[in-house]
């Protein structure tokens, strides 16, 4: 056979080569399409409302129920803030604090409600241009196979550009247990390299379980130090869950019957408490399972008897009592 016979043939590791090549083109047409089905794509910039003035923020602070100790050291940061802008105003330098913070707490402790009024904060003070709040885990983060954890770490990072990546349950993305293929650690060298290159336009807050937030601070040398301000969310104390049913109850616009404050301090005061307890998850559980039982109950009777308004907008202590068991039954 002349060499002009052998132009068009290919050899083995060329039809390997070529294979591979398709079947790379065919997995990425396929990850843009599921990409595009659920919204995974490179998102822009998020709509950014301009940032309230500072004294509704701290209104809506000092209104939260309980979280003393939580309130204080957020007016510590605000003072500080503060005092900053004013210096930048007289054409003063900055002090170059890092304001990254880290949330220990139990479920339900309202460390999210706060890290949004954090978050409008710096961008009422001029600290970021806008202040948003971008809340991920470890499922926003870590990817399931080479080379996607980066991708989607910096997805979550450009769309908190200008406010705050809050980071629920970030121990997660270093599991005490991790196997050899996990991403999490990926996912933490990606966000560290990501806090430094938008040092002036990123601010990341990481939150969960006390004990578990502490291996997972250790677990990367360059964690710790980036986070200025570790910040503890006590269990609600009786009367703090108390108060927040009965503000859930009027906001809906219900009311309490007679003996009901009564009936929900017992209620509380017989749950067990452990580092698993929802907090202000379980008391609004309660609050929503009180409305299905109370629907149970005026619908007993007469089927087609109208009921009242008063009827209609008063949640009894019979209805917290049973709604308890359901609860304690979940």
């Amino acid at each position: 056979m002349s060499p002009a016979s052998f132009e068009g043939i290919l050899r083995p590791q060329q039809i390997r080569q070529r294979v591979k090549d398709a079947s790379d083109a065919a997995m990425r047409r396929a990850m843009a399409v599921k990409a595009r089905a659920t919204g995974s794509e490179l998102p822009a910039t998020p709509d950014k409302r301009t940032p309230r003035p500072l004294s509704q923020i701290r209104a809506d602070l000092d209104a939260l129920i309980g979280l003393e100790a939580v309130k204080e050291q957020v007016r510590t940061i605000i003072a500080f803030l503060e005092m900053q802008a004013q210096r930048r105003a007289h054409g003063l330098a900055d002090v170059a604090v890092s304001q990254h913070l880290v949330f220990l707490g139990n479920p339900g402790t309202g460390k999210t409600t706060v890290a949004r009024l954090v978050a409008e904060t710096y961008g009422s003070v001029g600290l970021l241009k806008s202040g948003h709040l971008v809340e991920v885990d470890r499922a926003g983060l870590v990817g399931q196979y080479v080379g996607h954890t980066a991708a989607k770490t910096q997805r979550a990072v450009h769309k908190a550009l200008d406010g705050v990546l809050f980071i629920d349950e970030a121990y997660a993305l270093s599991p005490a247990r991790a196997s050899g293929h996990d991403f999490g650690a990926e996912a933490i060298e990606t966000l560290l390299k990501r806090m430094e290159d938008h040092r002036d336009r990123l601010i990341v807050i990481v939150a969960g379980y006390p004990k578990l937030m502490n291996e997972f601070l250790n677990s990367n040398p360059g964690l710790r130090s980036r986070f200025a301000r570790e910040i503890s969310f006590d269990d609600y104390l009786t009367d703090e869950l108390v108060a927040i049913t009965e503000k859930l109850v009027r906001d809906a616009q219900y009311r309490l019957g007679d003996g009901t404050h009564r009936a929900l301090t017992t209620i509380f005061e017989e749950m067990r408490r452990t580092d698993r307890f929802g907090n202000a998850r379980v008391a609004r559980t309660l609050f929503e399972q009180a409305i299905n039982v109370m629907a149970v109950r005026l619908s007993q009777g007469e089927p087609s008897r109208a009921l009242d308004r008063a009827q209609l907008s008063t949640l009894e202590a019979v209805d917290f009592l049973e709604a308890a068991i359901r609860v304690r039954g979940a």
